[in-house]
């Protein structure tokens, strides 16, 4: 059996056009393919581990406690190799 989630392609959109947050098993996918940790997607997108708990938010990312930001999770599928999905035609 295997541990890949599928990502919905609504989380693959640009934020105006019908963006749907992703799942925290999404958001570990990308992870995965980005071959990052909490710490290091924290530092990535803007979040850094040394302030105020940054892997911390990012495991409330994860455990669906907290919704993560367009900006952050566009950025994590661009470093997953997904491309710019915040630009049109990506």
């Amino acid at each position: 059996m295997s541990d890949v989630v599928t990502v919905r392609p609504e989380c693959l959109r640009r934020a105006d056009d019908g963006w749907e947050r992703p799942t925290g098993a999404e958001i570990r996918e990308m992870m995965r393919k980005a071959n990052l940790t909490d710490s290091k997607v924290a530092k990535l997108v803007g979040v850094s581990a040394q302030s105020a708990g940054g892997s911390r938010r990012v495991r409330k990312w994860t455990s669906e406690e907290s919704d993560i930001p367009y900006a952050a999770w566009a950025l994590l599928c661009h470093a997953a190799g997904l491309g710019m999905i915040w630009i049109e035609g990506e």
